[in-house]
């Protein structure tokens, strides 16, 4: 057995969910376990790819609403705009109305179906309309928005390899990492996550830091909801569903922080 190294996770993380140039040497449940448990920290590099591409759109005199689409280009290109693909199949597969067999031979077609469609531009729309309100109100918090919603939205993937979550299919992403991070240890790190942010988001006062805390709590429910009502319709996870939960957490986030301002 090749002996294990902290860097494997890393590896892993970014080496599966980003395409930064990162070679990942192992495959196997252990280094996919430090991935999952490292997914947030890959999330923190695109999220600041993000905000960066914003703000200097903002420096050149562009408007909040450009900087905006930057903001959510950015993650689509620094992942191939796989996630995105996955919650178009994964909301094909759900509004199929078929079996579990059939949906999931649905969301595997490379095709896009109405309700991938519709649930795909409501999903960027939403991001859209958010981080240009943001932004307009000033850079900071539209940069802090886009860091959040990125770390958030790699959380719900640590959390949904946690054990107990089955996969649907024997092979794919899905079944590399489903059930390989013990739940005491996804607890862990959205906790550490959680105040991590919060923490951050004291540069805009109390209400700052409490609001970030909800968005990144409220947006781990509303994935959870999601990933329930997947493993129950297809039987499990698949690396579709793991995308369509990323994005609607991000989302979620975004949503939660444009609120009560």
């Amino acid at each position: 057995m090749l002996k294990s190294s902290p860097l494997d996770g890393l590896r892993f993380a970014f080496g599966t969910l980003t395409v930064l140039p990162v070679r990942v040497h192992r495959w196997d449940r252990q280094a996919a376990r430090g991935g999952m448990l490292n997914a947030p920290v890959a999330g923190l590099v695109v999220g600041g790819c993000a905000a960066g591409l914003g703000l200097l759109l903002l420096l050149l005199g562009a408007g909040p609403l450009l900087a905006a689409v930057a903001s959510v280009a950015a993650p689509a290109a620094l992942t191939r705009g796989l996630h995105l693909d996955g919650l178009a199949d994964t909301a094909d597969g759900l509004g199929s109305g078929k079996p579990a067999e059939d949906a999931l031979r649905i969301m595997k077609q490379s095709d896009i179906g109405p309700f991938g469609v519709l649930t795909l531009v409501l999903a960027l729309l939403a991001q859209v309309a958010v981080l240009a309100q943001l932004y307009g109100d000033s850079w900071a918090r539209g940069a802090a928005a886009a860091v959040t919603a990125a770390v958030t939205a790699r959380l719900a993937l640590t959390l949904a390899a946690r054990t107990g979550v089955p996969a649907a299919r024997p092979e794919g992403l899905g079944a590399a990492v489903a059930g390989v991070v013990p739940v005491p240890a996804a607890l862990a790190v959205t906790a550490l996550v959680t105040a991590a942010v919060a923490a951050a988001g004291t540069a805009f006062g109390a209400y700052g830091a409490a609001q970030a805390a909800g968005a990144v709590l409220l947006a781990l429910t509303a994935a959870h909801l999601l990933l329930r009502r997947c493993v129950r319709r297809f039987g499990g996870v698949t690396g579709d569903v793991f995308g369509a939960l990323e994005e609607t957490a991000a989302t979620a986030a975004l949503v939660v922080l444009a609120c009560g301002r």
